[in-house]
């Protein structure tokens, strides 16, 4: 399992900060590949120098649209493919690079101290109000 259970505390900030590194060169190196992918399409559809391709694949991963107007039928079916390819590519490279900010995050506020299930109390909070008795304390009227 890559992160570790509620019932266990976060992990030391050098391995978090190793994981986090982790997850950015994922982020990065799906971006790089799909900048890639973009620059193959436009070179082999439009017949675009390396460098063209590269700055309109760019632009189209960056969500600001194409530099050179697509001029043939595959062409034009590449880059609307390719645009829709990229709005996914960039949510879910964020994605992959906020997971342990995002884990760390809510893993701090809802671990348990304690493993014997005697109402352990997430780290910094306050222990929870029994819902079964409406937010009442037993033994009180």
């Amino acid at each position: 399992m890559m992160y570790e259970p509620r019932h266990r505390p976060p992990i030391p900030r050098p391995l978090f900060l190793r994981r986090l590194a982790l997850h950015g060169g994922a982020a990065a190196g799906l971006v790089l590949l799909s900048l890639a992918v973009g620059m193959a399409g436009y070179m082999a559809c439009e017949h675009l120098s390396p460098l063209d391709a590269f700055v309109n694949a760019a632009m189209l991963l960056s969500g600001m649209g194409p530099l050179h107007a697509p001029g043939t039928p595959s062409g034009k079916l590449f880059a609307g493919l390719y645009a829709l390819y990229s709005g996914f590519v960039v949510l879910i490279a964020a994605g992959i690079a906020s997971a342990p900010v995002v884990h760390r995050l809510l893993h701090t506020f809802h671990w348990q101290e304690d493993e014997g299930g005697a109402g352990g109390t997430a780290r910094g909070g306050t222990a929870r109000a029994d819902t079964a008795s409406g937010g009442r304390k037993r033994g009180r009227a």
